[in-house]
């Protein structure tokens, strides 16, 4: 019976079926991840995440059967402000010693126009985990480079809650309002590379 399930997986990993499905990797290079957040209430403070990686797996003949998981380091964030980045690694905020890495993982993709997906996620921050829609563009198709590799791109938009994952500090204003807003927005663009 064992022989018959392993010919059977055999079967499905060789068929043509699966001919169209690739795995791709983030290319860190040609990659970013930016939030942005409402700071005063009157401006919005950017910042990075510097240090991530990523696999997307691609089901060509339906994308919404596609995967993809990111992990991304917590340490790595930078505003270009060296003492507001400290501030953002302590425990008021990521806890980055304690809770090094966050990250996505897709549980749902479905169309929603033309070139466009709406990727909905588990997003694990603080060991906290809640489900987040990603708003994509993408992806390309494929393109080859001159170093003989193989790319395509896609870009996404979210909002997060950051009190749904216990990134709770901040101080109200005399006049009403929060130093640091809870709303924090998201954007992605990725460079993926075929392996």
């Amino acid at each position: 019976m064992k022989h018959f399930f392993a010919m059977i997986a055999v079967f499905v990993l060789l068929s043509p079926l699966n001919a169209a499905a690739a795995t791709y990797r983030l290319d860190p290079v040609h990659s970013s991840i930016e939030f942005k957040v409402k700071h005063l209430m009157i401006t919005n403070v950017k910042g990075i995440f510097e240090n991530f990686d990523g696999t997307v797996f691609i089901d060509e003949k339906d994308i919404t059967k596609s995967k993809i998981e990111v992990s991304i380091e917590t340490n790595s964030i930078n505003t270009n402000i060296a003492k507001r980045d400290d501030h953002l690694r302590s425990q008021e905020f990521f806890d980055a010693a304690k809770f090094p890495t966050m990250t996505f993982v897709s549980t749902q993709i479905k169309r929603s126009g033309n070139n466009k997906l709406k990727v909905i996620g588990d997003l694990t921050i603080k060991g906290v985990t809640r489900a987040v829609v990603l708003n994509v563009e993408g992806p390309t198709d494929d393109i080859k480079t001159q170093q003989g590799e193989i790319k395509r791109g896609a870009s996404a938009l979210a909002k997060i809650n950051r009190q749904d994952f216990g990134i709770s500090w901040s101080k109200k204003l005399d006049g009403g309002g929060l130093v640091v807003a809870d709303d924090v927005f998201i954007s992605i663009d990725t460079e993926l590379v075929k392996q």
